[in-house]
Parts: C-alpha cells; sequence; structure tokens
C-alpha cells in the first residue's frame, strides 16, 4: 500500500501508470466520485504488493526502518544503498515486505441516528473494528438510565464479527455534567441503582463490555471516582465482560483543569481492562484554527500514559474529521461546522484550493475564500496524518487505536488501517 500526493498537472492515469495498477483500483480504494477532477495536495491511497517511502527531512534509514519493521540492512539491501548514512529528502526507496502485521484492537465510537443509517455504518466498518461503542446511555442523577436508539444498530453488530460496548456518560442538558457525576458518586442509593442498571443493559443487551465516559468530574470527586469504578469493575467483571474508561489527554499527573484532575491514570490503569485516551480536539469547533489531533500533542499525553498505565491497557483515540474555521477566528464566535475528510477533500478541489500538509503537527490543511469574500481555513485528516498516527501506536506498543466518530466519510483510513494491522476478533 503506498500513498501519493497529487501534483499540478497530475491525472488518475498517470498515476496508475507510475505505479503500475489500474484507475479503477485506485478510484474504488479512495471512493473518488469524479475522477478527472483531483485536488492539488490530495493523498491517494494506491493499492500496491510492494511499499515504497519517498525520504521527509530528518528522517534517517534507521527511522524509516523502525517505522516498517524492518531492518536498515534490508533496506539498505534491497535498494543498493552503499552508504546508507547518505541520504536525500525526495529520494524514493523500496521497503521489502514486512513481516506480520502487529494485532490490535480498534473501537470506533457509533451515534445511532436512523435505523438505515445505523446499518450502513455498522455494514461498511464492521470488518476493521473490534469494538463498535454505542454512545450514549446516559446516567441521571437517580441512578437511572436513559438508553439512545440502538435496537437497528445492535440487530446490525449482532451478524458481523465485531462486538458491541455499551457507553455511560454524565451528559446533561447537552453536556458533560460535574453535577450528575457527584449525585452519584454520593448517594449511596443512586450510585447502586446505577451500578445495577449498567450490568442489567450490559445482560439484557448483549454488550459485550463497558465504556465509561464521565467527564468534567469536579477534581475533589476523584477518589470517589475511582471508587465507583472498583465497584463497577467488580460487577462488570462477574458477568464475564471487560470494562475500560475514556480519558482526557493529560500530559502529567498534576494537570490542572476541570477535564483533567478527576482523571487518574494509574488508578484508572490498575482498576478497569483497558482506557481510551481522547488524543484530539487541540483543534476543535469552538478554537481557533489548528490540526484536530497534532503528532507532537499526542506524543507528549502518549509519553505520560505509558508511564504510569501498561501500554496494552491503551487505545490511542484518533479523529475520524475535520473542522472549516471562518477567519478571523473570534473567540466565542460562531463554531466551525465539522466535516468528514473526504468532504474536505472535494471542497478542497471545488474550490481551487492547495492542500498543504504541516510537517510539524503532521497533518493536512488548506485555505479558501467563499462567494461573499470571506477567508476559510480547514484543518483535517487525510492518508498521511493517519499513517503518522499508526506509526505512533506501533511504536509505543499500544492495546491500539479508538475512532471518534463513525459516519464520516475517509475510506483512505480504512485501507491503510487493514494494511498496517490485524484487527483482533472477539467472537
Amino acid at each position: 500500500m503506498q500513498i501519493e500526493v497529487v501534483q499540478p498537472g497530475d491525472s488518475l492515469w498517470a498515476i496508475a501508470r507510475r505505479y503500475g495498477v489500474a484507475v479503477d483500483d485506485i478510484v474504488r480504494i479512495n471512493e473518488i466520485d469524479e475522477p478527472t477532477r483531483l485536488a492539488v495536495g490530495q493523498a491517494i491511497v494506491i493499492p500496491t504488493a510492494d511499499t515504497t517511502h519517498i525520504v521527509r527531512p530528518g528522517e534517517s534509514l534507521w527511522s524509516i526502518a523502525r517505522r516498517y519493521g524492518v531492518t536498515v540492512e534490508q533496506i539498505a539491501q534491497a535498494n543498493g544503498l552503499a552508504d546508507p548514512s547518505r541520504l536525500y529528502v525526495g529520494q524514493r526507496l523500496r521497503i521489502p515486505r514486512q513481516g506480520e502485521r502487529p494485532t490490535i484492537e480498534a473501537n470506533g465510537y457509533l451515534q445511532p441516528g436512523t435505523a438505515e443509517a445505523d446499518r450502513e455504518i455498522v455494514r461498511d466498518t464492521a470488518a476493521y473494528l473490534t469494538y463498535f461503542s454505542i454512545f450514549q446511555y446516559i446516567a441521571r442523577r437517580d441512578g437511572s438510565l436513559q438508553p439512545p436508539q440502538d435496537e437497528a444498530a445492535l440487530e446490525a453488530i449482532r451478524n458481523t464479527d465485531a462486538v458491541p460496548m455499551m457507553v455511560v456518560t454524565n451528559f446533561e442538558n447537552g453536556t458533560f455534567s460535574s453535577e450528575v457525576a457527584r449525585a452519584v458518586f454520593d448517594n449511596a442509593e443512586a450510585r447502586a441503582r446505577l451500578i445495577d442498571n449498567i450490568v442489567a443493559t450490559l445482560r439484557d443487551k448483549g454488550f459485550y463490555a463497558l465504556n465509561v465516559d464521565f467527564e468534567h468530574v469536579f477534581p475533589e470527586d476523584r477518589e470517589k471516582y475511582n471508587a465507583f469504578l472498583r465497584d463497577l469493575t467488580a460487577r462488570v467483571h462477574a458477568e464475564g465482560k471487560l470494562i475500560s474508561t475514556a480519558l482526557a489527554p493529560k500530559t502529567s499527573g498534576t494537570q490542572a483543569g476541570r477535564w483533567y484532575e478527576a482523571h487518574d491514570y494509574p488508578a484508572h490503569g490498575e482498576i478497569v481492562d483497558f482506557v481510551i485516551i481522547m488524543t484530539y480536539e487541540w483543534g476543535w469547533s469552538g478554537g481557533p484554527p489548528m490540526a484536530v489531533a497534532p503528532i507532537p500533542q499526542v506524543r507528549q499525553v502518549l509519553d505520560y500514559a505509558v508511564s504510569v498505565i501498561p501500554p496494552q491497557k491503551i487505545l490511542m483515540g484518533a479523529p475520524l474529521y475535520g473542522y472549516n474555521w471562518t477567519l478571523p477566528y473570534v473567540k466565542g464566535g460562531k463554531f466551525a461546522p465539522t466535516l468528514s475528510p473526504k468532504a474536505a477533500v472535494e471542497l478542497a478541489r471545488d474550490v481551487g484550493a492547495y492542500i498543504r500538509f504541516d510537517p510539524t503537527s503532521q497533518a493536512p490543511n488548506f485555505s479558501y475564500f467563499d462567494h461573499e469574500g470571506r477567508e476559510h481555513i480547514v484543518w483535517f485528516e487525510d492518508a498521511r496524518s493517519m499513517q503518522a498516527k499508526f506509526d505512533l501506536i506501533k511504536e509505543y506498543g499500544l492495546r491500539g487505536i479508538s475512532y471518534w466518530v463513525l459516519g464520516q466519510s475517509f475510506p483512505q483510513n480504512w485501507a491503510l488501517l487493514e494494511a498496517n494491522f490485524t484487527i483482533k476478533k472477539l467472537k
């Protein structure tokens, strides 16, 4: 599998000829709707048997070999390199065939919508996922649960080799509520009722696992949250099921802020079976324009996480979307709308924008002016940015990846995921 970046004057015919593959195969794997119209800077996945790597600034043969799971000597021999220390930017290297792909778990959050849409999402992505996380079962202050309309999704999942995971949140009035979490923690009757309701739902609906996504918990309720998780974990394990938590992206144990302080990384790593770290939303719809999941920031979180949680217990979060900001950015102004990676590329094509790739954040972006003369900037994900994330999973030896959120069209991601990993199945 290759990643090719469209250059000025390129055509699918020329790219296909360059790699010796059929145009139709490129169209199919990338789901290109208009094959004669490409965006300059667009990343395209090429279905090839061999791998070719284009040397980037700062890379060495050692770092390239580590990325692909081969040795320096193997690359040097395959390319006839007399002096492996002498590389140049833009050099094309043939990478010898890798050994076995690492086996990981992959999770995707699914927000139930219409029955037809839910079935389509499951049908299109089940082969690439270990878990479908059904978002969300809302915990109320009295310990009752507000379920989503997930019947169609669960029925569709039962007919695949993926398994469903129940997601419980402390949502209230459209956002995560510190008060809801405290009400549950402080009221023994409500706490026991919530645990009973969760366990009953896991059993009755056939969920394989549980994901607890309590966010913005009061910092002073940190130990109460840990105690709640211990009690809940014991009950979930008694049912023979797995339990996980969603964690804010912390870079240290002392990181301040309501989103971070009550998420006790060492305790969660000890209590639950695995954690999902939300390594995204640095660039968010209400904030200033930037990459949603920039690699340096993700790496900082992982550096801390693996120091206190076993790597085999960590699923790294990854976004399946981007944002379209109107400039100039004004704090408190109109939120940037979300768009899928496929829609972002099509927008760049339609407005004639050049897609740039930021080497620091390892993410694509482009700018354009709309019909009213307003400037926009779009940051999104593409094959290159996802490959950078897959490389982190391999480097840190993580349990796998967790996607937020399914339903956004991003065909290159699934092709690359399959090329990089074997996805673990639990049934």
